[in-house]
């Protein structure tokens, strides 16, 4: 595999990416003391920092890659969704895909961290699915985008925040059908049963057992091989992925099923690893690699960032390097 050169193909591909985005805040200090209030730490404050999150880092994922990300999504209409949108202008992302709402408040994670020791977070969200009103408007938007762009590959970044719907899901993956785009999905609980006929279905070792109420091993790889292997049969999935953190990932295609193993890295922070794992997927996928090739490339990618602090964004240089 010519890795330079199909990294360079990334740079001709548009992937469209609906769901839950939100706003990172971090606040970076340091612990010298415990306080005499309760038992907990007391952190001093040194910087605060904002990154986009959520579907928004599978955006700069890809952008960071060489791909043209459109994201397809639902802001409040709030100081936080003014944030969001600084970010995506300062990252150089589009935001003529984004739908404001008075209905709703921007997700705010905001994660408080001391040296490399990530002591708390804090959410401010709303976890109702969009009203029917809502959800029309973001279902033409998709649309839009679908009939008059090349799109080479729709994600689904589900984070039960509402923003993917049972009624938005039938409608993209149809629409996607008819015009031959791959379709990935990196699931979460609420959404689980309804995604089906998609090219990718990646769901976490927790996301799996949650979804089909199972109750297995984390490293009994033969029994995670069969429930991804039915699932991929009963969903009509082209290919099923499981992660598995530091037993590596498991892909399905077809009636093979193959073990990826992880590579062993000193890890700081997983935080959007699995964002990762999805946008390096779509241009594997865009560009017609095996699923084999994909898990690979994608569990490498994963591997990289999760020596890094925070939520942050692939490298095409870092993959490069790690590949030699």
């Amino acid at each position: 595999m010519d890795i330079t050169a199909l990294f360079e193909k990334f740079s001709s591909c548009n992937i469209l990416i609906v769901g839950d985005v939100m706003v990172d805040t971090y606040l970076w200090g340091s612990v010298s003391r415990i306080s005499p209030e309760a038992p907990v730490p007391v952190v001093t404050s040194m910087k605060t920092e904002s990154r986009m999150g959520g579907a928004a880092n599978v955006a700069l994922n890809v952008h960071s890659l060489g791909a043209v990300p459109l994201i397809c999504s639902v802001i409040g209409n709030d100081e936080a969704g003014k944030t969001f949108r600084m970010l995506l202008k300062n990252a150089q992302i589009p935001d003529d895909n984004l739908i404001e709402s008075p209905e709703r408040i921007t997700t705010v994670k905001t994660r408080v961290i001391a040296g490399h020791q990530h002591l708390l977070r804090i959410d401010n969200e709303t976890e109702q699915y969009l009203s029917q009103e809502m959800q029309e408007k973001l279902n033409d938007t998709i649309k839009k985008n679908i009939d008059s762009k090349k799109i080479d590959a729709i994600i689904f970044q589900d984070y039960d925040k509402g923003i993917i719907t049972p009624g938005t899901i039938d409608f993209v993956i149809q629409l996607a059908q008819i015009k031959g785009i791959p379709t990935l999905v990196d699931p979460k609980k609420r959404n689980f049963s309804h995604y089906h006929h998609a090219t990718l279905f990646k769901p976490n070792f927790k996301e799996l057992t949650e979804g089909l109420n199972l109750h297995i091993n984390k490293n009994d790889i033969n029994a995670i091989a069969l429930a991804a292997k039915k699932l991929r049969e009963e969903k009509f999935f082209s290919m099923v992925m499981v992660t598995l953190s530091e037993n590596g990932m498991i892909v399905t295609d077809n009636d093979s099923c193959h073990v990826v193993p992880a590579v062993k890295r000193e890890v700081a922070d997983v935080s959007g690893a699995g964002d990762t794992v999805i946008a390096m997927a779509s241009l594997c996928l865009a560009h017609g690699l095996s699923a084999v090739n994909t898990a690979e490339l994608s569990n490498l990618a994963a591997g990289l960032v999760c020596e890094k602090v925070g939520v942050v964004p692939i490298e095409k240089e870092w993959l490069i390097k790690a590949l030699g």
